[in-house]
């Protein structure tokens, strides 16, 4: 089969990894421990048949990722949950009607659910399918009990045996990939600090002159950085949910982006700008803080203070600002002693900007450590400040999550109309057609349904190769060896442990075809079957294939592709609106509207839709941009202005109306580079016009810098000095979003 573009080709695997092999293991002894008791032991059908669908259902069906520990918390916690949708299966099967509105319910509410986190994700498609078993013929509200019952057997058989037999090692924690990167960028905060100070670095071993380190440590600290994105993290492991930890890990993770960015350029300013001793002892603490909040990220570590690095930042605030050779800006040797002059200044901007990101590690890193929050000092008309999250409780996190979703921008939202349109329609037909055992169709709907038409049709073919081959197999071995239930109940352990275990080597065909033959030899237990069991199990699958691949035409056919230039466009825009709003407040040319929350708002949309963009086969024409890039430019700007607004008192960052009125300016050429970048993204169209706005507006703010070292060094000047390198960042940042990938500028820009 040719392989589809935007996807890269994967090595097929010769032989299954030992954790497949062991999850194909617990499932089936507990799948068969549960159906083997209740139906030879306890002669009770039903409930036989439920405690084997629950383990295969959350076993198989669903992903329980995790270590052992997590996997039995997830599953037991599943179990109340999983009882409700039986409950309300059971008693909505009275009439077709009544069980496919109920579908479209559960199944929007289950597949929104995801948008509480990872284990959500996960477990969607195994708990639509507790509802979807009892919702078809018979109406048995008798029943319920054994039904259950037999749901609880198979929950906890799963439980144990994830316990016991092979237990999974706890994964890679998210704690530890912001522990190492904040690691990294302590050692070249250390490497910037030397180089501020005017002396050589010293090597990573203190033996020798750390001369090499000068590129070793930046790339190291970068590619650590890079593992923090979640594209570069399995699902499972993101700390994408609502509650405060996940939020202050991923605020971690944001913040050591910025942190990295400013030690950087305070490494291309030192080299112009320096010697600056202030500055140094100032980059010293902001290493001590990363290594601090490495060390208290981690379960078990001590819990950082933010005192030291305030205590450090206000000290600066004062030396800077001092009258004399200790503050004011050093006279510059010719040639050039304006550049040298705005670069020292810039210095002492950048350095203060890796200690505020750094102050902001520290507080976010306790919040992800359940210390007690700092009250929230953010002016009423400013608010939510950056650290709202750890103000509000659980279930107010909760429904601003849902809130914030609850829009067709959000690609949770349209997965979850999609979903719910796709499986009610799959059980009205199924009920018209009055298809036997049609509850395969829904099934083969929720499985075989992608987030795009394109992954749907491809997932397709092999879907039903697959499954005609399982048929034609199980015909044979029905006609073969007949109503002979002890043969299928010796042959079901090892046909369902190579079943549960080609599937994830072999692919969706293997699984498929595998399938068929595991439920056939199930059914023939239960009650006697004959050929046409196959042939029903063909035909179900293909109607359920069929009401996939409409709903997928007809909702959002190009899936998280579809809207991503338009969502980048937008959140390009309202940085835009994000960052003129914050210089018109710090100039006190304008009040808070609100911009700051919007952006971050855009920011986590267009977060959401480019991971579900990266999971689907897409046209390579959409490689072009660096996507990432964009909503890293659009989570900078908000991380940089959240440290300007808690530093600079609004009106107090120009000296003057005039010197206002200039940074308004300069604002509004980046923001016009801002949105200049989001039209050539909307007309797919090269990025020259926004590149020279870029260049356009990195000039004027250079002019800006250079004018502010004409003026004394008080407060109003050195803010200035702060605004326009928050905005040449910024540049900077949105220089990466066509695709170019190289550094930034050299010079003190």
């Amino acid at each position: 089969m040719r392989r589809l573009p935007g996807r890269p080709e994967q090595p097929r695997r010769s032989r299954p990894e030992p954790a497949v092999v062991h999850r194909a293991v617990r499932v089936t002894v507990a799948a068969c421990a549960g159906f083997y008791t209740f139906r030879y032991g306890l002669h009770q059908p039903v409930t036989a048949t439920y405690a084997l669908f629950a383990a295969v259902a959350v076993g198989v069906l669903a992903r329980v990722e995790g270590g052992a520990r997590a996997r039995v918390r997830t599953l037991l916690l599943t179990l109340p949950f999983a009882a409700a949708l039986v409950c309300l299966g059971t008693v909505l099967a009275v009439h077709a009607w009544t069980a496919a509105l109920g579908m479209a319910g559960v199944g929007f509410a289950v597949a929104f659910g995801s948008v509480g986190g990872p284990r959500l994700v996960g477990l969607a498609n195994g708990l639509q399918l507790f509802y979807i078993l009892p919702c078809f013929p018979p109406f048995a509200p008798d029943t319920l009990p054994q039904r259950l019952a037999g749901v609880a057997t198979g929950l906890v058989l799963l439980a144990a045996a994830e316990r016991l037999l092979w237990p999974e090692p706890p994964p890679t924690d998210y704690r530890d990939r912001v522990a190492r990167a904040a690691r990294a960028l302590a050692r070249l905060a250390d490497l910037a600090a030397a180089e501020c100070a005017g002396r050589r670095p010293a090597a990573a071993d203190g033996k020798a002159d750390g001369k090499a380190d000068g590129a070793v440590v930046p790339a190291r600290a970068l590619a650590l950085l890079d593992d923090l994105r979640f594209s570069r993290i399995p699902m499972m492991e993101r700390p994408a949910g609502p509650g405060a930890v996940d939020r202050a890990l991923a605020h971690c993770a944001t913040t050591l982006h910025y942190i990295g960015a400013e030690l950087l350029r305070v490494r291309r300013l030192g080299s112009v700008g320096g010697p600056y001793p202030q500055a140094a002892v100032l980059v010293t603490a902001t290493a001590h803080a990363l290594r601090a909040a490495g060390c208290g990220v981690r379960a078990g570590g001590p819990v950082p203070s933010a005192a030291p690095i305030e205590e450090r930042i206000a000290a600066f605030e004062v030396a800077r600002t001092a009258p004399g050779p200790a503050g004011a800006p050093a006279p510059a040797p010719a040639p050039g002693p304006g550049r040298t002059a705005a670069a020292r200044l810039g210095l002492g901007t950048v350095a203060l900007n890796a200690a505020e990101g750094a102050r902001f590690l520290v507080l976010a890193t306790r919040t992800a450590r359940h210390a007690p929050a700092s009250p929230d000092d953010t002016p009423p008309d400013r608010r939510p400040g950056p650290f709202w999250y750890a103000h509000e409780p659980a279930a107010m996190l909760w429904w601003r999550r849902i809130r914030g979703n609850l829009t067709t921008r959000s690609v949770y939202f349209r997965n979850a109309l999609r979903t719910a349109g796709a499986l009610s329609a799959a059980r009205l037909v199924a009920g018209a057609l009055d298809l036997t055992h049609g509850f395969w169709v829904l099934l083969a709907t929720l499985t075989l349904m992608r987030t795009s038409a394109v992954d749907t049709r491809t997932a397709l073919r092999p879907a039903l190769v697959g499954t005609a081959c399982g048929a034609g197999v199980t015909a044979v071995l029905l006609l073969a060896v007949g109503e002979h239930p002890v043969f299928y109940a010796a042959a079901l352990p090892p046909v369902m442990l190579f079943a549960f275990t080609a599937g994830p080597v072999l692919g969706l065909a293997w699984a498929q075809g595998m399938f068929t033959v595991v439920i056939a030899m199930v059914f023939t237990q239960l009650a006697p079957a004959g050929w046409r069991l196959a042939e029903a199990r063909l035909v179900n699958v293909a109607t359920g294939a069929a009401v996939g691949i409409l709903a997928g035409l007809l909702a959002w056919p190009r899936g998280g592709g579809q809207d991503l230039r338009r969502r980048t466009a937008e959140l390009l825009d309202r940085s835009a609106a994000a960052l003129s709003e914050t210089v018109a407040v710090v100039t006190g040319t304008g009040p808070a509207r609100g911009a700051l929350g919007r952006a971050r708002h855009s920011a986590l949309l267009t977060e959401a839709q480019y991971a579900q963009y990266r999971s689907e086969r897409h046209d390579p024409a959409e490689d072009g941009p660096d996507w990432q890039a964009a909503v890293l430019t659009g989570q900078h700007t908000v991380r940089g202005a959240e440290p300007l607004l808690a530093r600079i008192p609004p009106g107090t960052a120009a000296a003057g109306p005039d010197r206002a009125a200039a940074l308004v300016r300069r604002a509004d050429q980046v923001a016009a580079a801002f949105r200049g970048q989001g039209a050539a993204l909307l007309a797919r169209a090269p990025a020259d016009a926004a590149e020279r706005a870029v260049a356009d507006a990195r000039g004027a703010l250079r002019a800006e810098r250079l004018a502010a070292t004409r003026l004394p060094a008080e407060p109003a000047s050195l803010y200035t000095v702060d605004v326009s390198l928050w905005l040449t960042g910024l540049l900077d940042d949105l220089a990466r979003v066509p695709g170019n990938t190289g550094p930034a500028p050299d010079g003190p820009h």
